[in-house]
């Protein structure tokens, strides 16, 4: 049974979540109803490679309150009101005065700017343009209740253990506050594609999955956990802005493929673009921009770590503001992604092993195993099987499969070979094993 994502994000979308604090480990725990996650937390104060990890963020409330006793900005009303990880602060001043302390769009005037501030000292407001400039001049009282404690930085990690101790990495941030398609599309992304995982019949690789709080918490993590996991991990995923308005996935390669030397993920990214140029299409790595890829593939871990995305980042004029709600990311669009990404990984999982023909000898006889005609004559002959007209397209691909596994190729190179996509190939492998007629094996490597 899968998880309704709609009604997940619901009790989601309302939180106010940032790099540390109650909402980010409130909806950590809301994840957990869904999948059996392990919290982990690493104090404030703690240095984790060259960050260390601040005091942790809570609101008590926020005000902003006009020079006729009306309220202008309320956090309670919207969490994006607040500068994020805002001191606390109090008093009265000027519009003029004030201003600093203001931010809005000029070219988007009904929305609410997302403003973060988590390593320096600020305090502000969050509105739309175009209530800021009706602002009549006059006093302004400010009310921000916020603390910031000693506490701790917060993620998440479950696994699906697989046949081999090697690792497929997926994760997805959880830190900001009400935005949909940029925060939770990667996370509910991710459950799904968990589900997806978890109901295989069978998996070569283990999956670790996390669920951190950008930058700072996939450094906090691989700080505590690189040296135990990351020898073992073979490939990997984050998540990010998977819903919106795009009809194509993209895949950002990992710095490995930016160095000209892809690793297995990199190519099978650049085999599901090539195969189907209208579903997917190809990214370069760069450092400059992206999520937590750029820690993952930093020059130290160099991990192979591709991202994948929708709707990419900096790329929607709803980018960081309140306009990014749940109409413009649609689940539908979340689901699908999901799926797809389910796929790629079940492809992914056949890398490094060898497709072996179980009948080498002559052909198998496939009319008993359901998998060829049984009655030969004209009115069958675009016929895969009884019953399939598809002008024998599965058929021969199974054929050319199976003269092709002969212990010495994998599922990339056969499909490669017969000109078909891997996820086209896929079912028919998977079909072939279940009736013992290809089995796998490991690779040399």
């Amino acid at each position: 049974m899968t998880t309704d994502l709609s009604a997940l994000f619901d009790r989601l979308y309302p939180l106010c979540r940032s790099i540390t604090g109650p909402g980010l480990r409130e909806s950590l725990a809301m994840f957990g109803e869904h999948m059996p996650l392990e919290i982990h937390g690493v104090a404030s104060g703690e240095q984790v490679l060259d960050w260390t990890v601040p005091k942790e963020w809570a609101v008590q409330g926020a005000r902003l309150i006009g020079p006729d006793g009306s309220v202008v900005c309320d956090f309670d009303d919207h969490n994006l009101h607040l500068v994020n990880y805002s001191v606390a602060h109090s008093g009265k001043m000027s519009l003029e005065q004030l201003q600093p302390h203001l931010h809005s769009l000029p070219h988007l005037p009904d929305a609410i700017p997302y403003v973060t501030s988590y390593y320096n000292d600020r305090w502000g407001f969050c509105l739309p343009d175009r209530q800021r400039m009706a602002l009549p001049d006059g006093e302004y009282t400010i009310d921000i209740r916020t603390t910031h404690t000693d506490g701790e930085v917060n993620f998440a990690t479950t696994e699906l253990k697989g046949e081999s101790d090697d690792i497929v990495l997926i994760t997805s941030y959880l830190c900001h506050p009400s935005m949909a398609n940029n925060e939770l599309s990667g996370p509910l992304g991710l459950l799904r594609i968990y589900e997806y995982l978890k109901a295989l019949p069978r998996r070569n690789f283990t999956y670790m999955f996390l669920l951190c709080p950008e930058t700072i918490g996939s450094i906090a993590f691989l700080s505590r956990f690189d040296k135990t996991i990351g020898p073992r991990i073979k490939g990997g995923m984050v998540l990010t802005c998977l819903g919106g308005h795009r009809d194509t996935l993209s895949f950002k390669t990992s710095r490995r493929d930016w160095l000209d030397t892809p690793s297995p993920i990199d190519k099978l990214a650049q085999h599901f673009a090539d195969t189907y140029p209208d579903r997917y299409e190809i990214r370069s790595f760069t450092p400059t921009s992206g999520s937590d890829e750029r820690q993952f593939c930093s020059s130290g871990f160099n991990y192979p770590m591709i991202q994948a995305a929708r709707t990419v980042y900096g790329q929607f004029v709803e980018y960081h503001t309140s306009a990014d709600d749940k109409r413009f990311m649609r689940i539908e669009q979340v689901e699908r992604a999901a799926d797809n990404l389910g796929e790629f990984l079940e492809a992914f999982d056949y890398e490094g092993l060898l497709l072996q023909n179980r009948h080498p000898y002559g052909e198998p006889q496939l009319g008993r195993r359901g998998l060829y005609p049984t009655i030969n004559s004209p009115m069958n002959r675009n016929s895969s099987s009884d019953g399939t007209a598809d002008n024998r397209r599965t058929l021969n691909i199974l054929l050319m499969c199976l003269s092709l596994a002969d212990g010495t190729r994998e599922l990339k190179t056969i499909a490669e070979k017969i000109g078909c996509g891997v996820d086209e190939l896929l079912p028919i492998v998977k079909e072939l094993i279940s009736q013992s007629v290809i089995k796998i094996k490991k690779g040399a490597n």
